[in-house]
């Protein structure tokens, strides 16, 4: 179903910007993100063991990560290095991409926009899913999990700011597709566009109560509307 909202959303900027766990990849579909934060916190436990029992309390790979600043750079680097390790092995079973998505991404680079991918997740794990899957082309730059500063993931501005600078694009120029409220909250901060995807129940509420400008059940309607 195409919307005019969000067609003239899409017109009015000169990029757009997908997160990729959920508007992409499912990417713990076929690793499951409980397994792997017990995984993180195995390796936290193992050099911090004071924060061990913290660590077991979340089954969120990232918060474990989060969790492992309170460690130490060296803690720090250890958890990333898992959690990075743990990320390439879990797209390689996650399946192909999220209904929609592929049709999105190409719609987008064919549309004239500049397209990129701003992740909490690594860098690394996503120039794999989108080479293994062919849409390395229609993507021109990738914004990962920033390096030893999970201060600096969404919901911090700082990726999103990152994307538009390296596009040479405003950021009030740039709108994101994101499934989670931090997706929109990093929106807001940066002061840019945000298209939320409400891919489970109750999502729609919770995007637009955070400030999405747009919501899109499916990948596809994003498709249409850039076509």
């Amino acid at each position: 179903m195409r919307s005019n909202g969000l067609t003239g959303l899409l017109a009015e900027c000169d990029a757009v910007l997908f997160d990729f766990d959920g508007p992409i990849c499912d990417v713990f579909r076929g690793l499951p993100a409980p397994g792997v934060a017990r995984e993180l916190a195995d390796v936290l436990a193992t050099f911090a063991p004071h924060l061990g029992d913290a660590a077991r309390a979340t089954e969120d790979p990232m918060e474990v990560h989060r969790l492992s600043v309170q460690g130490g750079e060296t803690v720090l680097a250890a958890v990333e290095a898992a959690l990075t390790e743990a990320e390439l092995r879990a797209v390689k079973i996650a399946g192909p991409p999220v209904h929609g998505a592929t049709e999105a991404l190409k719609a987008a680079h064919g549309s004239g926009h500049r397209v990129a991918v701003v992740s909490n997740n690594s860098a690394e794990c996503v120039r794999v899913y989108l080479t293994e899957h062919g849409l390395s082309s229609a993507v021109e730059l990738i914004v990962g999990r920033p390096t030893l500063r999970p201060d600096l993931m969404k919901p911090s501005p700082h990726p999103l700011l990152e994307a538009a600078s390296l596009l040479g694009t405003a950021p009030e120029r740039t709108v994101l597709i994101g499934d989670s409220v931090t997706d929109i909250e990093a929106a807001q901060a940066a002061a840019t566009r945000s298209i939320g995807f409400a891919n489970k129940p109750g999502k729609e509420t919770s995007l637009a109560k955070a400030g999405a400008d747009e919501i899109i059940l499916s990948m596809a309607e994003l498709a249409d509307a850039l076509t």
